[in-house]
């Protein structure tokens, strides 16, 4: 089976949509960004501290394809990924690509609780999160529209709202995902 990809803006929950995937198909399940930790023994801010943008996006384009070789794999990508080199082509070629959407309110609750561990976010105020997060939007909405599937990820806040997002999930993929008997 081919990879699914699991694209959208920061706190859409791919990571928690990608996870609970994983455990309902039996499918292997990557964190694109927790992979590149792992292989580079750095987090990612600190990389990006270090290569800079350009520098980084390199890396991220050649762990992508790395992982998206790997049969049956969920991967959740980071929010960025589609929208640089030809990283969205790549995810098309080679699998499913699903933009889970939610709400900018949404996406701005989530944001604001983890704050203080994305760079980008720790200095900004709930009403600056929103236009932030508004505007990052709109400036990603061109690549994540190529998507194959788009999925409304704004119910993800417990395990019944999760084991349903699941179920919905596997729903909109049809035949390409079996969960696990």
């Amino acid at each position: 089976m081919t990879p699914i990809f699991l694209i959208g803006y920061m706190g859409c929950g791919k990571t928690t949509l990608g996870r609970a995937l994983a455990k309902a198909t039996g499918r292997p399940f990557y964190d694109l960004d927790f992979y590149i930790e792992q292989r580079f023994r750095s987090s990612v801010s600190r990389l990006f501290e270090e290569r800079g943008e350009e520098g980084f996006r390199r890396l991220e384009k050649a762990m992508l394809r790395e992982v998206g070789e790997f049969d049956d794999a969920i991967v959740s990508c980071g929010g960025g990924t589609p929208c640089f080199f030809d990283n969205m082509d790549y995810m098309l070629a080679r699998g499913r690509v699903v933009w889970l959407q939610a709400d900018p309110g949404r996406l701005c609750e989530r944001l604001a609780v983890g704050r203080s561990r994305r760079p980008l976010l720790s200095a900004l105020s709930d009403s600056e999160l929103l236009g932030f997060i508004e505007r990052g939007l709109e400036t990603r909405r061109p690549h994540y529209e190529r998507a194959t599937s788009v999925f409304d990820s704004t119910q993800l806040e417990n395990r019944r709202q999760i084991s349903d997002s699941v179920n919905r999930f596997l729903a909109l993929i049809g035949s390409d995902v079996q969960p696990e008997s």
